[in-house]
């Protein structure tokens, strides 16, 4: 039997965004967050970034296992992401995020997928804020890092969720 491909992809900023980035460029979006918009803080009203729900419901289809990674680290604010997930329709999936002392890493070493997909973080740092930067490089030999610019979301990513393998 076919073991069926996990996923882990970060939510804010990769395929959901605040509500005052609809309409808005990428650049716009990301100007926003630098800027302290107020409603990047109200995260009951994030929406997703272009396509992301058809996306990631093909990726599901095809039997892919998602991990949704938080930013956040309290159960209030991962159920508000839970709202939102299924307020637009997100395939099912677990909400991964840190505890206490716990980092990114520390989560994802845990459940080990094999594909991770993340934005940039232009807006709070970049390369040093991601996931994939701060990983052992045991486990960066055992997954497929997929990075795309933040705010930009995922439509161009293969629909066939093999290929992101590749």
């Amino acid at each position: 039997m076919k073991k069926s491909i996990t996923l882990a992809i970060f939510l804010h900023g990769t395929i959901i965004m605040h509500s005052s980035g609809k309409n808005k460029t990428r650049v716009e979006r990301v100007k926003q967050v630098k800027e302290k918009d107020k409603s990047i803080y109200d995260f009951s009203t994030y929406i997703p970034i272009s396509n992301a729900v058809i996306k990631m419901s093909e990726w599901s289809k095809q039997g892919c296992k998602i991990f949704y990674i938080s930013f956040h680290g309290n159960k209030k604010k991962i159920k508000e992401d839970r709202l939102v997930l299924k307020k637009y329709g997100f395939p099912k999936g677990k909400i991964l995020y840190r505890k206490g002392e716990k980092e990114y890493k520390d989560i994802l070493e845990k459940e080990s997928p094999d594909i991770l997909i993340e934005d940039d973080c232009e807006s709070i740092g970049g390369e040093k804020e991601m996931i994939i930067t701060n990983i052992s490089s045991e486990f960066k030999n055992k997954i497929k890092s997929i990075v795309v610019k933040e705010f930009e979301g995922i439509d161009e990513l293969p629909d066939n969720i093999i290929e992101l393998l590749n």
